[in-house]
């Protein structure tokens, strides 16, 4: 009670929270801009995208014009260089989920995102010297990237008030699908009038910059923030008992592994980033083989579903914690409900794609709600863990977001050997297989996610490894 009342005299969002909320936000913008830019490039960079001998194709052969430099890369490269980054990611999961719970991350966030930066602009060398090269020095980045896109989340551990968690977070979050909507939008263009190669740079310098605003701009423990006020201090920190203390814990593995709450959020953040990891990688494509439009008319088509994705998790954030602030609902069943409307409605709309549409417009406007209803997960799974098991957030989320991407590596791989060997119907066996998991593990995480602080996550339990 005594909370609410000091929170109704503390800032919302002129706040030092929500001020690192924006932060984090366009972080994440050009973190995801800078991973997502070669999925539009790549139309432009190869000779073609198209699968060989598709019936009715318009593949026409491009011409290294100068600018614009064209390779010869087989459809199985083109997959593997699209697909790379998720190695990187994979490999820094588990060791960032769990250090960012006893380091802080400061530093290690923005020398990362320097990092991706700085690969950014090695790209276009890198496609000059080979794939290869190409294949390294995303990988590296994917490294750079993943530690970013995990280690941020312990940040809310120690700046999230309960009732604030999905709307600081949905905001956060919401920067991973503004990258994408940023980058089709003007990569076209760019592609057509200075060339492929300045997407890299472009997006390199800004993460650049940004690298320096986050090592000026961002404090890691509110209370040694020395311009925020002493209320909304006081304010975060008397919200967050359970998470400012003893930090230092051994991880109770056994009593993780036995958890089913646990597992349906790992299991349900697999199906997430699977069909994301899809959509994002070959809208593009998608579009290219299916309709033919040039590569400006490409990206502005592909960009319309993260615009909406953007609104969509926003609202999500807005939505999920009124109906907590009123208690509509419970915290169980307000993550059940935005996990469902996640990943549930984009396995419709595929099925309204490949059946229902008939014309350009509505294969549109079904690819369209496909991708962006994605974002109302952000609100469902994908903060979950914060409420079973605040101490241990961050490695729940590496775990999670590790299994996940090797989802999205596997998705994005097979998606390229299903074009390259059964080109007539490849879409339909893709989005087949990415419905029937969804469909699964939505279906295991609404009979298993829970609302409260698991036993085991307590930190007066014993149990460990």
């Amino acid at each position: 009670m005594e909370n609410q009342c000091l929170a109704k005299k503390v800032p919302g969002f002129c706040s030092f929270r929500y001020g690192l909320a924006v932060v984090l936000h366009f972080c994440n913008i050009v973190i995801m801009a800078q991973r997502v830019c070669l999925n539009l490039t790549m139309v432009a960079m190869v000779n073609r995208t198209e699968p060989p001998h598709l019936p009715n194709g318009s593949a026409v052969e491009r011409l290294d014009d100068g600018k614009n430099p064209v390779y010869s890369w087989s459809l199985d490269i083109q997959g593997l260089i699209l697909s790379s980054v998720f190695f990187g990611m994979v490999v820094v999961q588990i060791p960032v989920g769990y250090l960012s719970g006893l380091y802080p991350m400061k530093r290690i966030l923005g020398f990362s995102m320097l990092l991706s930066s700085v690969l950014s602009m090695l790209t276009p060398p890198a496609a000059q010297a080979g794939a290869a090269f190409v294949i390294v020095c995303r990988v590296l980045q994917g490294v750079a990237q993943g530690i970013v896109s995990t280690g941020q989340h312990e940040i809310w551990v120690k700046w999230a008030p309960p009732l604030e968690r999905g709307r600081l977070t949905s905001m956060t979050l919401s920067g991973f699908v503004m990258g994408p909507f940023i980058v089709l939008l003007v990569s076209g263009f760019i592609c057509d009038l200075l060339g492929w190669p300045m997407v890299f740079y472009i997006f390199g310098i800004f993460g650049c910059i940004l690298s320096l605003c986050w090592f000026l701009l961002f404090y890691d423990d509110p209370k040694d923030h020395p311009y925020m006020s002493s209320r909304e201090k006081a304010y975060i920190t008397s919200s967050l008992p359970q998470q400012v203390s003893s930090r230092r814990q051994s991880l109770p593995i056994k009593a993780m592994l036995r958890s089913l709450p646990l597992w349906a959020i790992i299991i349900n953040t697999f199906a997430f980033i699977w069909s994301n990891s899809l959509l994002v990688t070959y809208t593009p494509t998608f579009i290219n083989t299916v309709l033919h439009v040039n590569i400006r008319e490409n990206g502005l088509l592909s960009s319309l579903s993260y615009l909406l994705a953007y609104i969509c998790g926003i609202v999500a954030g807005q939505l999920a914690d009124f109906l907590l602030s009123r208690k509509i609902f419970s915290v169980a069943n307000v993550r059940k409900l935005f996990s469902t409307l996640g990943i549930l409605s984009p396995v419709i709309f595929i099925m309204c794609l490949l059946y229902l549409s008939s014309s350009f417009y509505s294969t549109i406007i079904f690819l369209t709600l496909a991708n962006s209803t994605l974002s109302f997960s952000f609100c469902g799974q994908h903060i979950n863990a914060l409420d079973i098991a605040p101490s241990y957030y961050g490695f729940i989320k590496a775990v999670s977001a590790l299994i996940g991407m090797i989802g999205g590596l596997i998705s994005s791989a097979v998606a390229g050997l299903i074009l390259n060997q059964d080109p007539e119907n490849a879409w339909h066996k893709i989005f087949f297989l990415m419905s029937g998991i969804n469909v699964t593990c939505l279906t295991f995480y609404n009979v298993f996610a829970k609302g409260e602080i698991q036993d085991w996550a307590k930190e007066t339990k014993n149990t460990r490894l």
